[in-house]
């Protein structure tokens, strides 16, 4: 099975890509939902800690960029697929490691999903933000930046791809 991994049209290239494409769509299909239904700039409380809002963010994570000029819209998308390339690259390489793929997999799936909101808005839409108030020196009212499917689905990827590092390190590899 590993060595099929290593071609093109091995299951396990695939299972990942199809991965990669379920959470492109639960990111473009919430974000549908919240274009229909909000606003921009509503905020909808749904507990004390935890909103739904409609938020356009045309910069990185933390709104990084989002002041420039319009440039940063194509460097993102560039960005967004080049990683991508790299990842199916890095999941052909080595479709043994399952924690491995499974991170650059949510990393790529939530990148992709960035990708289509730039280049059908020219931004990002946001919709989840939680606030707490051990947060409140760092964000203003305590509320940390709104965020996406796909941004969840990136830090997942990160903290797997971290998870899987300590593993490795820890198995002498």
């Amino acid at each position: 099975m590993a060595a099929r991994g290593a071609s093109s049209g091995s299951p396990s290239l695939w299972l990942w890509l199809g991965l990669a494409a379920i959470v492109i769509l639960a990111d473009q299909v919430t974000k549908t939902l919240i274009v229909g239904w909000f606003q921009h700039g509503d905020v909808r409380p749904v507990t004390g800690y935890f909103n739904l809002v409609r938020a356009h963010n045309p910069g990185a994570a933390f709104s990084f960029l989002a002041g420039a000029s319009g440039w940063q819209r194509w460097f993102f998308t560039g960005l967004g697929l080049v990683v991508s390339g790299f990842i199916v690259w890095m999941i052909r390489k080595h479709p043994e490691q399952k924690l491995f793929c499974f991170a650059v997999t949510m990393i790529m799936g939530g990148a992709l999903g960035n990708v289509v909101d730039r280049l059908i808005h020219g931004y990002v839409v946001d919709f989840l933000q939680f606030r707490f108030s051990v947060l409140e020196p760092l964000f203003h009212g305590g509320y940390f930046p709104s965020f996406n499917i796909a941004d969840s689905a990136i830090t997942l990827g990160a903290g797997c791809l971290i998870l899987d590092e300590i593993l490795r390190v820890r198995r002498g590899r």
